[in-house]
């Protein structure tokens, strides 16, 4: 099935005005004015161009947010902080990312931890304290009026919002129906109540984090959902239910844009010639808004988690390993990444391999987040439902049965997802 020429696909982020969702921003707009090329974007190398993917003319950009800003004013603080993007081409796509702005909505703090909440602007605390049934149905209605406004055929939901901290939710109900009717509680850090707990009955704590809050909303809109986060999202067995009752699309987690994608390229190499990795040892360090977040021990556990599991699924053994990520504020958006890797030889002979990956944060990952939009709307199109596993390949944790760590199995998912589409079409 083919998209029509006057089809157009909401493309909704959460975190608007963050380095990523600016930057995805930028370059669709770009895209849809012909100024740039279409490197780093996987969506249009040649084993896809037949499967009829969206155009970026039909891609319509909206979001929540807990600051006030703009693209344009998110833009020129990456030009003149990150030394990225161009002046010339920002002031032509200005009225386009004027057009984005105006769809951008106050978010939700529920759960975000004290770190994110610190940087909230007064458009958003003054939704402090609101129970995850009123943030769901407020956003359900800003999906909706997004939707309606813009004459659009289908809403994607991404979530690009910080890390958020991880929570306890081992109590959470795994039945959809008995997390429903726990929804309309307070928020926990706008009570006074520990955060990050939930206990059978207890009226005091939200049992939910905001980027699972997002989920529930989009996908109770008729949304698909995109986490492109170490957040939870919809990686919950009740959240999963309600996708599968809805026919929703949703994938996650955590976008592998530098240092795991190597790590997913490499460990494969030391495994199939059986060199025994001893320690892996990788050392972060940025300055954007990210970096500030996960500059807190509690929200950088969680990325950490995500960064540090890989290796012992590929290898089946669990090497020493440490990753660790520091906030440099004069790196800007700029993120060096060193590795030392450790290994033992033939003959007992111990060696090593060290490399450094140094790129921009936001535009590693901006084409990715457009590339997901593509695929995504392509199998919504289709008619599909659930997990997207095929996109595993852009995710450090990816959701899903049976997803393979290694990036060359995971990338042979996405071919197999294309050649199935090519049939059909």
């Amino acid at each position: 099935m083919a998209a029509s020429a006057d089809d157009r696909v909401g493309v909704w982020l959460i975190g608007a005005w963050g380095g990523v969702a600016t930057t995805a921003a930028v370059g669709l707009a770009s895209l849809q004015q012909g100024l740039v090329g279409e490197t780093a974007l996987v969506s249009a190398l040649p084993q896809f161009a037949d499967l009829e993917l969206i155009g970026w003319d039909r891609l319509v950009v909206g979001g929540h947010e807990i600051r006030r800003s703009s693209y344009a004013a998110a833009a020129r603080e990456l030009l003149e902080n990150s030394r990225v993007l161009d002046a010339g081409q920002l002031e032509a796509i200005g009225p386009r990312l004027a057009e984005f702005d105006a769809n951008v909505k106050p978010g939700t703090l529920i759960n975000v931890g004290s770190k994110i909440e610190s940087l909230a602007d007064d458009c958003a605390k003054g939704n402090l304290g609101e129970s995850p049934a009123t943030a769901i149905a407020r956003i359900k209605d800003d999906l909706a009026e997004f939707k309606k406004r813009n004459k659009l055929r289908h809403v994607i939901v991404v979530n690009l919002s910080s890390t958020e901290p991880p929570l306890g939710l081992e109590d959470v109900p795994e039945s959809w129906d008995e997390l429903a009717g726990r929804l309309d509680v307070a928020d926990a850090a706008s009570v006074g109540s520990e955060a990050g707990s939930f206990r059978h009955g207890d009226l005091a704590a939200s049992p939910l984090p905001a980027s699972t809050v997002y989920a529930i909303a989009a996908i109770q809109a008729g949304c698909s959902f995109v986490n492109f986060t170490p957040s939870v999202g919809t990686n919950l067995p009740a959240v999963c239910e309600l996708a599968e009752r809805e026919g929703a699309l949703h994938v996650g987690r955590d976008g592998k844009t530098g240092e795991t994608l190597l790590k997913s390229v490499l460990a494969p190499m030391f495994a199939a010639r059986n060199l025994k990795v001893l320690s892996w040892v990788g050392h972060n360090i940025f300055g954007n808004l990210d970096a500030v977040v996960l500059d807190d021990p509690v929200n950088k556990a969680n990325k950490v988690r995500s960064k540090d599991h890989l290796l012992t699924e590929i290898l089946g053994y669990r090497p020493q390993t440490l990753v660790s990520i520091e906030y440099i504020e004069s790196m800007g958006d700029w993120k060096t990444a060193w590795d030392h890797i450790h290994f033992d030889g033939f003959l007992g002979t111990k060696m090593t391999l060290q490399f450094t990956w140094q790129g921009c944060d936001s535009l590693l990952a901006a084409p990715l987040v457009l590339d997901l939009v593509r695929f995504t709307e392509r199998e919504q199109r289709r008619g599909g439902s659930g997990v997207m596993t095929q996109l595993s390949s852009f995710f450090k944790s990816p959701m899903g049965e049976n997803v393979p760590p290694e990036f060359h199995r995971q990338y042979a998912l996405l071919e197999a997802w294309a050649a199935d589409v090519r049939k059909e079409t």
